[in-house]
């Protein structure tokens, strides 16, 4: 790796595959476009989420109006693919935008932030109790956990989105007939 690149790494999140990167300094970053991409927005969405209240909120004051760092990357190792230079995000603005989108009910964000967090914990656990797990393994639980809550949950869990859609769509039918929808009614209606 050159001194002043970041070097580019294959990273399996249980059957989904990224690019992971390490900065000369040893952290470690993912591209903006794939951490949305990963569950399933558009790399916007990253960016709406670096200039949120929410951000700050997550990750703290030194987050607030917070750009994704642009990076260049060491094309020595690599097959030809990906750019060169990516906005990078730290593996904790990352997650927090995860965690945030999964709040917000994003379907993917909620499989991919709940799976995430069960393999943690059973890392800790058979890490705990000596069993010996292959990183294929974990690769494989991963996924299948993942699969398993789609079928198991399906749409129940993008409902929230549903919700939201009807919401805005109720909304704008009332502003379309000249009623603003949360605004307390005028105490003077209908008095004669």
């Amino acid at each position: 790796m050159s001194a002043s690149k970041a070097a580019r790494a294959e990273i399996r999140i249980g059957s989904l595959i990224i690019d992971g990167f390490q900065l000369p300094d040893g952290s470690y970053r993912m591209s903006q476009q794939q951490a949305s991409e990963s569950i399933g927005e558009s790399p916007v969405y990253a960016l709406r989420f670096l200039r949120s209240r929410a951000s700050e909120a997550l990750l703290g004051e030194s987050y607030t109006d917070y750009s994704p760092e642009s990076i260049e990357v060491d094309s020595t190792n690599t097959t030809g693919r990906g750019q060169t230079r990516i906005n990078a995000l730290p593996l904790e603005v990352v997650t927090a935008y995860w965690l945030y989108r999964a709040s917000n009910g994003n379907k993917q964000a909620i499989l991919m932030t709940w799976a995430l967090l069960t393999e943690s914990l059973e890392r800790r656990f058979d890490n705990a109790f000596g069993v010996a797990v292959s990183e294929g393994g974990y690769q494989q639980r991963l996924a299948d956990r993942i699969s398993q809550l789609e079928n198991d949950f399906g749409d129940d869990l993008a409902m929230g989105d549903i919700y939201r859609s009807w919401v805005a769509t109720l909304e704008q039918q009332l502003r379309d007939n000249g009623i603003e929808p949360w605004q307390p009614p005028s105490l003077d209606e209908g008095v004669d």
